[in-house]
């Protein structure tokens, strides 16, 4: 059966392409953010991980608010993204995993989730960034099976509804028939908000008591509404649930291997994690 090797987790701001295009990742504004990254290439070049779940939030490119899935997984041979209107550069394209991709859509509309199945997807920054961030070559040693949740227009799913859908996916990895090494990447966050009278909200102590809950009390985060995630962490920090089905996908005992937390990057608070699960 394939084997979960572990979860990362990091923020995918959209100005992290511009920055990596222009080779900034020296920059004194930049560089905390960056440095954050090669214990956890260190660990991907000894774990060898054979296919990457990466569980994000489309922004418009694939869906928009007239057509907004609540969940949605790639079911494609390849995946590949399209200038979203940042200037960020276009990257190589990524092989998917159709073995893996139909497993888990039998296993996880089996444990009653509605998934949109898409046999075309394409995927944006919240895919990408992540992805360059972790092989800086652009050379995927991976195959990848895209899970979009939806944190962008409401009703949102809750916090419980994504800890059981990680629950599931997890689950539904391990009766996998395959000797496969699967790793689960959750993107977004931490809390930020880009409009309102709140706009440039970060909420450093939530962040930090998240991060902690991730190892010590998984299910913490599920206590709160969806309302009450937005007051903690803003609206677009709500992307947080990205990071909780990445964790909630993880079977055995978790140890933190690294983490990085540094404020601000682009009014965000970004953050990385990497967790190792131990079976």
């Amino acid at each position: 059966m394939a084997r979960i090797v572990g979860s990362i987790t990091t923020s995918h701001v959209p100005a992290i392409g511009g920055a990596i295009a222009k080779r900034l990742q020296s920059d004194p504004y930049w560089k905390p953010f960056f440095d954050g990254f090669p214990p956890i290439r260190k660990w991907l070049a000894e774990v060898k991980p054979d296919i990457a779940v990466v569980v994000f939030n489309d922004h418009g490119l694939n869906f928009f608010l007239d057509k907004q899935p609540t969940f949605a997984i790639g079911a494609a041979p390849e995946y590949r993204n399209a200038d979203e209107g940042w200037g960020i550069p276009m990257v190589p394209p990524f092989a998917g995993d159709l073995d893996l991709s139909w497993h888990l859509i039998n296993s996880l509309i089996a444990d009653e989730f509605d998934m949109v199945t898409c046999q075309e997807m394409t995927v944006d920054h919240a895919f990408t960034l992540p992805m360059a961030l972790l092989w800086p070559d652009q050379k995927w040693p991976v195959r990848t099976v895209p899970i979009c949740v939806n944190t962008v227009q409401f009703p949102l799913p809750s916090a419980k509804r994504c800890y059981k859908l990680g629950q599931s996916i997890g689950r539904a990895i391990e009766s996998f028939d395959s000797d496969a090494r699967v790793m689960v990447i959750g993107t977004g966050g931490l809390s930020h908000q880009l409009e309102g009278t709140r706009a440039g909200f970060i909420n450093k102590e939530f962040d930090l008591k998240f991060m902690d809950s991730l190892i010590k009390d998984p299910t913490w985060a599920t206590q709160f509404s969806d309302l009450d995630l937005v007051e903690q962490a803003g609206t677009q920090g709500v992307e947080l649930l990205n990071w909780l089905v990445a964790r909630a996908a993880l079977t055995g005992r978790v140890t933190l291997e690294h983490s990085s937390f540094h404020i601000p990057i682009s009014n965000t608070a970004a953050a990385t994690m990497l967790m190792e699960n131990h079976v």
